[in-house]
Parts: C-alpha cells; structure tokens; sequence
C-alpha cells in the first residue's frame, strides 16, 4: 500500500498542466498533441465559434473569453499551471500575458511572435526582459526549414537523428524506379547488403506505417532510415541522384517567401514570382540579389516566361492552400513533360500547407514535401516541454507521423520478443527503427530484441504516440 501511495504521488507531481491562449491554428494543434499524451489544459479564446468546435472536438476545459482578462486568468486557475503558451494572433498579446503569467507564479512561459525584432540575442528586448522562456516564430522556422531542405541532395528530405548517426530519407516512388510495385520483404531480400527499413509510406491521404507485406506503388511517397554510413547506397538503391547546382523559383512573396529569399540569394539564384503589383514592388527594393517577378503563378504560360524549367526547385509560398498545392502538380508536370522523364525526381516542388488534413494529399500528388507552420512551431514547443523525458525527434513532413527517442524501461512490453514477434496490436501503428547498441547507432530489425536500457528510435502515426509510449514503459 505505502508503495502504492508513493507511485500515486510521483505520478501527480509529474503531471503537468497548461494554460493555452488562442485556439486558431498552432493552439488547438498543441492542445490535441498534449491531450493525446494526457495532460491537464485550459483554454482561454475569444472567438465563440472556435469554443463551439472546441467544446465538441477537444477533451479540454475552454473558456470563453479575452487572454487579457485577468478574471478569466482566475477562473482557469493560472496560479496552478506549469506552463502557458501564449499563441493568439496578437504579438503584443502574447508577450504581455508572459508578463501577466510571471506574476501568477507560471514556471514556463511561451510565446508565439511573428516579428523578428523580439525574442533574438541581438534584440533591444529579449525573452528573459519580456519574461519568456521560449519565443517561436513560425514563418522564420518554415523558411530555415526550406533553407535546410534546398541545401540538401537534390531537394531531397533528408533528416538526421540520434546525433546524425541515423538518417531518414523521404523521396517519391516514381514509375521507373526499381522498388516500385515491389513487396518490402521482396525488396528486403534482393537489396541486403546493408541494413535499412522504410518507416513510413504517404498514399492518397493516409499515412501508413507499413509491415513486410505491403507495396510500394508509384507516386508513393515514402521514408526509409538507414545508418549515415550507407546514405550514398541507399540514394543509390532508390535511384536518387545528388545535385550539386541551386537554381530556386518562389511563388509568393509574403513573411516566408521573402524570408527564404533573404537567406539564399547571396548562395542561390533565386527568383520570386509575387500576383501583387505593390507588393513585388517593395520586394524588388527589399531584396538586392533575388530577381522580383510580377504575374500569376497558378498560370502555366506565366512559370514559363518567368523561367520555370531551368529551375531546380519550386517553392509556394502564398496564403492559399489550394493555390500552394495545385501550382505544385502543375509545375510537376510541366517538369516532367519538358525533360521528357530524362531527369525525373531531380526538380523538386515544396509547398506550404496551411491545413493540416491536406498534407498528406499535398505529399502524394504533386509535392515532394509539404511542410505546416502550425506542426513546425508546435514541435518546436513539444520538444522544450519534452525536456529530459520522451524527445520528438521529428515530424515527417507530409505525412502525419512521429519519429522519437525512447528508453526501453526494465520488464516493458518491448523487452518481451524481438520485434518482429510484437503484439499484432501495435502492426500499423508503430515501428522500431534504430536502437543504440555497442556504442553506436544501428538499423532496427525483424529479429532485433530491445534489451532493458536501450535507446531506441521508433516511428508511429501522430495518433498513437501513447501507445508507443506505453510499449516502453511499465
């Protein structure tokens, strides 16, 4: 009993609680990602039809009210919160309920800020001068993420874990290549020479974490982890070729767009393809090394006069999901039909999208990689929260999946069988990938048995992120 009792107590005082602010976009991804892994959140939001979807949607205590209303601070009892997460439209909002949460005794504060003149080590204010803990700023992490991408091979996402000893490759499955409409224990079986899995699969607009029996089709997109070592074979087993010149065509001129532009055009050539007459304009004065051109991007004559087809990667920028998306599977196409498949896979597109129920289709349709500002700047936030306990390694983008870093606890379910010989329960939901093991980083197995203690890297869908969790704990 007395040992009961002091597992209860570590169990409450290990539960965390938060206070969100604003429901639009990054707040309610944040309060399903922390109400999936089963911590207290309140929120307070202004907008009565978000409450409505909310109070119908999110397994959360919301308030109906404005983030600086100090008697709605009271009544969600900000006195007992771990963390607020301030995320409203309002940049002056959120930094000042920072302030407002320091003086109810909130540990950890964090604030979404689109302005770059807050939050950096150089700025006349910085976080510890507003009382935050973490700034994020959600333009500036999409275009750094497109930035890492571009430099990449061949536009390629290629995403290093556990300290880079393992990679994850994402690529397209097009016609031609040698894996299509090959079952992955056929493809285990003839290409063995070195160890690798294909983690995740997007198709259509599901996300599958697929077993030995499944397919690889064309126009799957997929990622495959291998170890840093065997990079060069597995690009060459897919048949990725490596690209070695920059030449970068950006639809949309807005907070990313130019932001992508400012970081790239002293090492890049790159143009921006802006529907806005003013707005190209200011660019053309704003931006010295980048070529500003004015028309319509969703127009096919219009990409070719701009110089589409010398292009090596298409980026879209602008605010609308659908223009994003459709410009990417017109641009493909254009690309593909003038090279007449001669350098298939070697111009990539990236779109950002806005509407998280569309990256999936976005991946699979035309775009090579999809990214979201709301699930970009949100990981962000999970992974300072996670500090010291499960780390998110990782969000594939376009696909609704999960890479992370676990300790296997002593007598955990994963400690029982080797992997291939898991709970049916878990087969589609997760996978082990790697696992931490004589000193150094190696590629997960069928026959692969996780001992107690090991570090492992395992990929789920975003769903059952609990279920990996409990795999590896008692």
């Amino acid at each position: 009993m007395l040992n009961a009792l002091k597992k209860l107590k570590k169990n409450v005082k290990e539960s965390k609680t938060f206070l969100i602010l604003g429901l639009g976009g990054i707040g309610y991804h944040l309060a399903t990602r922390l109400l999936d892994e089963e911590y207290s959140v309140t929120v307070i939001e202004a907008d009565p039809d978000l409450v409505r979807y909310a109070d119908d949607n999110l397994d959360a205590r919301i308030i109906n009210g404005s983030a600086m209303s100090i008697d709605c601070w009271q009544e969600a009892g900000a006195d007992q919160m771990d963390y607020m997460i301030a995320v409203t439209d309002n940049d002056a909002v959120n930094m000042m309920t920072c302030m407002i949460a320091d003086k109810f005794g909130i540990a950890c504060k964090i604030a979404r800020v689109r302005s770059l003149d807050f939050g950096h080590k150089d700025s006349l204010l910085q976080g510890e001068d507003l009382k935050i803990d973490l700034v994020i700023h959600p333009e500036e992490l999409t275009a750094q993420e497109i930035v890492r991408l571009i430099k990449l091979r061949s536009g390629n996402d290629i995403i290093d874990v556990a300290e880079g000893q393992i990679q994850l490759m994402g690529t397209r499955i097009h016609g031609e290549s040698p894996l299509a409409n090959m079952r992955l224990k056929d493809i285990s079986h003839m290409h063995d020479e070195f160890r690798y899995r294909v983690v995740a699969v997007a198709r259509g607009i599901s996300t599958i974490i697929p077993g030995g029996e499944h397919e690889l089709l064309p126009q799957d997109h997929v990622f495959i982890m291998t170890g840093h070592e065997n990079l060069p074979r597995l690009m060459e087993l897919t048949d990725v070729k490596q690209q070695h010149r920059h030449r970068v065509m950006v639809l949309g001129g807005g907070l990313v767009g130019r932001r992508v532009a400012e970081l790239l055009e002293k090492s890049v050539e790159v143009k921006i393809l802006e529907k806005d007459e003013k707005s190209a304009q200011e660019l053309s004065f704003a931006l010295q090394n980048a070529e500003i051109l004015h028309g319509d991007g969703s127009d096919s004559s219009v990409l070719l006069s701009a110089g589409l087809l010398d292009m090596d990667t298409f980026i879209t920028t602008t605010g609308d999901n659908e223009t994003n998306i459709m410009s990417c599977v017109l641009v493909k196409n254009m690309m593909d039909a003038q090279n007449n498949h001669a350098r298939h896979g070697q111009g990539k597109c990236i779109a950002l999208v806005n509407k998280e129920d569309y990256l999936v289709l976005a991946a699979t349709i035309g775009t090579d990689i999809a990214l979201n500002k709301k699930i970009l700047a949100g990981n962000e936030i999970l992974k300072f929260i996670r500090r010291g306990e499960l780390l998110s390694v990782a969000h594939l983008h376009g696909f609704d999946a999960e890479v992370v870093e676990l300790v296997a606890a002593p007598n955990s379910p994963i400690t029982k069988k080797p992997l291939a010989k898991l709970d049916p329960f878990y087969q589609g939901k997760l996978l082990i990938g790697g696992v931490f093991r004589d000193g150094a980083w190696q590629v997960a197995v069928g026959k692969t048995h996780i001992g107690d203690h090991e570090r492992v890297i395992g990929v789920c869908l975003s769903l059952h992120l609990k279920e990996m969790r409990k795999l590896f704990s008692v």
